[in-house]
């Protein structure tokens, strides 16, 4: 195939429908001869575009966008088309997005938010024998896959984590009052907060599990709080995403409480502490620089190595906001394709991208170095980060290192 110019590539690309960004710009002028791209391919993106969960996939969405936009909007080589399709938050709404990602002759997925939805594309991804590289949804029990990668975490992890650190820092006669959403992500979590933290001694309180509101309104946990407080706590650990985060840690402080909160980082992931963030003399702001909310984490924005700040600089120049662990996981899942098809010759079909994806080794990731373990997920570094004054806004700034795990 002869060699094409940078005038010509991007008018294929245009030609080929790409979505998302602009091709990367190179040095040079029009003259300049580049290598000639591979053949295209259809990437599927799941993400849900509406409802609690919408912020999410709109940072997913966006880290894997931006490694595109970064990289000649190319996969290993080859002019990428990615198609989304919406996940829903069921486990027929995902499978219905996998139907028709599947008709669309996809090389691989990647995305999903939704643990239920995870679970419940499970065998018609592996069934199909088509890559899915999962950027968030990551539930305990998703074991034995051979087609299902995941570039996040498995969900117990930052309980395991955060149990561990606790045991090390809390008195053996603590009270720990627990809360979570009824549902398998939280239990998962508090499963690992078990196993890292009763190691020679035991949790005192029965967690306690609140429904799963998609927009939870003010006063709706006043009664498991006021229920805990009860027991006079020395720490509460709790596990809270989105708008359930942002008025759980507002009505814990309406009840009372004046401790310490320690939690997987998602609690203070995104928006969160803008919405949490009531200016300089506001009591939320006042208490938590008081009495502190610590989170275990697999990432933050101002981890100091070479591929997060090119990561993190570029997706604040695109997005305006900082990138958040859900937009780091999709980038990296573009990442380990990009990998993976570059290690397939000639076109590459999806058995040869699983069966590479097993190859590809470390990852230069944001988050630091990790490669996939046996089980198809990241082993991986987990920070401890700590909720301050960054300038003028409440921030995530990392204080240590907390464990390898996966």
């Amino acid at each position: 195939m002869a060699q094409m110019n940078r005038r010509r590539a991007l008018q294929l690309l245009g030609a080929l429908g790409v979505t998302g960004f602009a091709a990367g710009c190179g040095s040079g002028d029009d003259s300049s001869e580049e290598p000639a791209a591979g053949s295209p391919i259809k990437i599927g993106l799941i993400v849900p575009g509406s409802g609690p969960n919408k912020a999410i996939g709109d940072d997913i969405t966006n880290g894997f966008q931006l490694f595109l936009s970064t990289h000649g909007q190319q996969l290993g080589g080859h002019p990428v088309t990615v198609v989304p399709a919406e996940e829903g938050d069921s486990a027929a709404t995902g499978k219905a997005a996998v139907d028709r990602l599947l008709k669309e002759g996809v090389l691989a997925l990647t995305g999903v938010v939704s643990p239920t939805v995870m679970t419940g594309i499970r065998d018609a991804v592996e069934g199909a024998r088509v890559p899915l590289i999962g950027s968030n949804a990551s539930p305990a029990s998703l074991k034995g896959v051979l087609y299902i990668w995941r570039t996040s975490y498995v969900l117990d992890e930052p309980g395991v984590a955060l149990g561990e650190y606790l045991r090390r820092i809390l008195d053996p006669s603590s009270r720990i009052a627990i809360f979570g959403t009824q549902g398998a992500s939280s239990r998962d979590v508090i499963d690992g907060l078990r196993r890292g933290y009763e190691l020679g001694r035991r949790l005192t309180e029965e967690p306690i599990y609140t429904p799963d509101y998609a927009n939870p309104g003010k006063g709706v946990y006043a009664g498991p709080i006021r229920k805990a407080l009860g027991r006079k706590p020395d720490a509460v650990f709790c596990h809270y995403t989105g708008p359930q985060a942002v008025q759980f840690v507002k009505q814990l402080y309406d009840g009372g409480y004046r401790g310490p909160i320690y939690a997987p980082g998602f609690l203070t992931e995104g928006t969160v502490l803008d919405q949490l963030d009531d200016g300089e003399k506001g009591r939320d702001r006042r208490l938590i620089e008081q009495h502190g909310i610590e989170t275990a984490l697999n990432y933050s924005a101002d981890l100091n190595n070479t591929a997060n700040r090119v990561f993190a600089s570029a997706y604040r120049k695109t997005f305006n906001t900082s990138p958040t662990t859900y937009a780091m996981a999709s980038y990296d899942a573009a990442q380990v394709l990009d990998k993976a098809i570059r290690l397939v010759d000639g076109d590459p079909n999806p058995t040869q991208v699983n069966l590479a994806l097993g190859k590809i080794g470390q990852i230069d990731s944001p988050r630091g170095s990790w490669q996939f373990n046996q089980p198809r997920t990241p082993q991986q570094k987990w920070y401890l980060r700590k909720v301050q004054l960054d300038g003028r806004m409440l921030s995530n700034v990392v204080i240590n290192e907390l464990a390898t795990l996966g």
